[in-house]
């Protein structure tokens, strides 16, 4: 994607399932755990630069010792940071003797991370400041071990003031505006209350001093009966890991299953991550051993290191995240490497049609980097295309071709070059605005001497959401190699609605299709369907939520999507910009077939798969309308 959103974040749990003596006779640490925790995170970095966090649980330890560790940290590279610190620490506190490092003993009661359980977060910020207090793990503490939780998670809810004003109607007093803490305190509330039908049962039923009727209570907990309780009324897109302090693990998954996350277990390990190649690489794993969390459904990791999996919400239609598919997970997992590479093939009738099927004079090239994957595919469909066009050649010349002519049909290939070559950020001391998008038109650099002046220049991009960089620097870049059209090819359809379950995509007036919308409905006489919708939109947001339509979808009903995109093209082409520029997204169509198990796709169509999606549109449109720049939930 040329345009940088933030977006998901990512998250890791770790579970050792045997001693750490064992880790340290097997695999020579007792900081196995630690050294797993920190490459499942390293390998999720993509998911989060804005910050990270890394909590850890030490079991069993006696009363007096230290046995919750957590650091978190925003600098440049967090999870280095976060290394470099436990590093320090640990080489402090073993102060030259290293046989300590040895002893498992030592090493659990002095040396911080040497854990059975880890809770790990990778943080990208969709709003607000990036300050320390909001990276995860986040932890709610108690002088009771079965009190403590830690928490993180990917996720947003639409519905965060609701679910404050039931924490004030159970006598709650929330210390900020936030879905994190929100949800944290709900989860806490019934945690509390569980301990306390425990302790409850162990005083009626049970001849126990006070320290055994404890003991009774952290061994019986049942978090499934308190996730059911807490995530009741949750509107939202999540995956969020928890881990109380006597022990228990877990992770729940929304009932659509919108956020991602994967899970693997055996006799050593119960470990979950949002990424299935994390998991893979960490522990030398096949495809099919790790296996997707169910929608709806809870990964349950008991104290005792017995491992489950427990329904918690009835699961709903599975309408797991496209666009997770398209850009924002690593294209190592096998199953979106090949959903990438349709994406791609799928597109190129339309692109051999748009470049005259004059493959002799068409070079195919991709915007870095997410792309690249998208782009083979393309080049496979193109490759099936110019088959055909061989075929019909073949045919004519029949046996009274030479050998000659036969090689110039079969060697006859798509151009494909590498173009574009993304810098580091580029910065300039001058604050005149001219000077800077001078500056901002360099971001990407390209080949020269490569291009001629009758090529076509195909780009594939994963996807086109505002179009600043490709108005701002793409197509400049492009255009100045001096080829008579450039098309942009987007591996995504058209992102016309936003976003509100862990994305930053929720102003409506950013996106280039919502703009071309506009300014056709405009030029065509048609203005009135804009402020019908306004109208429309404020009367949806008096009605509760389960109650509202999505109106938004009005704004792009009289026009066909070639229409919108011819818009687009124009909106998006710099004045100086000398080649016909043309635009070709993917349908809405071909998305599903390329991705036939992730089907979620309110970005492109506004079929938001929970009632606060269609809140959140029409809250965005009003938003636009009254030129109110803030958030929609």
């Amino acid at each position: 994607m040329s345009d940088a959103i933030q977006h998901e974040c990512g998250i890791a749990l770790l579970r050792l399932r045997k001693p750490l003596d064992y880790y340290q006779k097997k695999y020579g640490s007792a900081l196995y755990g630690l050294d797993k925790m920190i490459l499942m995170m390293e390998k999720q970095h993509n998911r989060g630069q804005d910050g990270a966090g890394l909590a850890g649980i030490k079991l069993d330890m006696p009363p007096g010792q230290r046995y919750i560790s957590r650091y978190r940290s925003i600098e440049n590279n967090p999870m280095q940071d976060i290394y470099n610190r436990i590093q320090k620490r640990v080489q402090e506190l073993i102060n030259g003797k290293v046989e300590n490092i040895k002893d498992v003993k030592w090493v659990k009661k002095n040396l911080p991370f040497a854990c059975e359980a880890y809770l790990g977060h990778l943080r990208y910020g969709t709003f607000g400041s990036n300050s320390i207090e909001s990276c995860h793990p986040f932890l709610r503490q108690s002088n009771w071990m079965s009190r403590n939780l830690i928490l993180a998670g990917n996720f947003n809810m639409t519905n965060t003031s609701e679910l404050i004003e039931e924490l004030i109607s159970i006598g709650q007093h929330p210390k900020e505006q936030a879905d994190t803490v929100t949800v944290m305190e709900k989860i806490g509330h019934f945690l509390d209350q569980e301990n306390d039908r425990l302790k409850s049962e162990s005083e009626k039923t049970l001849n126990l001093n006070n320290v055994q009727k404890y003991n009774f209570q952290i061994d019986n907990i049942d978090l499934q009966r308190v996730l059911k309780k807490a995530s009741k009324g949750w509107d939202g897109g999540y995956a969020m890991g928890g881990m109380v302090g006597q022990g228990d693990s877990f992770l729940i998954r929304d009932p659509n299953g919108i956020r991602p996350a994967y899970y693997y277990f055996d006799e050593e390990i119960a470990v979950v991550a949002s990424e299935r190649p994390v998991i893979q690489t960490a522990f030398d794993l096949k495809f099919d051993q790790v296996k997707e969390v169910p929608p709806g459904h809870m990964i349950w990791i008991r104290r005792s290191g017995e491992v489950s999996i427990k329904k918690i919400l009835e699961p709903k239609n599975k309408l797991a995240c496209s666009f997770e598919r398209i850009y924002f997970s690593r294209g190592n997992d096998g199953a979106i490497y090949n959903e990438r590479i349709e994406l791609g093939r799928r597109l190129a009738k339309k692109v051999f049609n748009a470049a005259d099927n004059n493959i002799d004079k068409t070079i195919f090239s991709f915007i870095p980097n997410t792309a690249e994957i998208s782009f083979y595919g393309l080049v496979k469909g193109v490759e099936t295309e110019l088959n055909k066009v061989k075929v019909k050649q073949l045919l004519k010349l029949k046996n009274s071709s030479s050998e000659e002519d036969l090689l110039k049909v079969l060697e006859r290939k798509p151009r494909v070059e590498k173009i574009a070559w993304k810098d580091i950020k580029l910065r300039t001391f001058i604050a005149q605005d001219l000077v800077r998008d001078d500056m901002v038109s360099h971001v990407y650099d390209s080949t020269y001497n490569v291009v001629e002046s009758q090529d076509t220049i195909v780009a594939v991009d994963d996807s086109i959401v505002r179009g600043t960089t490709l108005r701002k620097s793409i197509l400049k870049m492009l255009d100045r190699l001096g080829p008579k059209k450039i098309i942009i090819v987007s591996s995504a359809p058209q992102i016309r609605f936003p976003d509100c379950y862990g994305i930053d995509m929720a102003k409506m007036n950013e996106f280039a299709a919502f703009r071309a919308a506009i300014e056709l409905l405009k030029e065509r006489g048609l203005s009135s369907i804009i402020e019908k919708a306004y109208k429309e939109a404020k009367s949806e947001l008096k009605k509760e939520m389960s109650l509202q339509k999505n109106v938004v979808k009005s704004i792009y009903k009289p026009f066909k999507a070639s229409e919108i995109s011819e818009k687009i093209s124009e909106i998006l082409t710099p004045e100086n910009v000398r080649a016909k520029v043309e635009i070709i997204y993917q349908t809405i169509e071909d998305l599903h077939i390329a991705c036939p198990e992730n089907l979620g796709d309110w970005y492109f169509t506004g079929n938001y798969p929970t009632p606060g999606g269609n809140r959140v549109s029409n809250q965005s449109f009003v938003n636009y309308f009254e030129g109110v720049s803030k958030r929609a939930y």
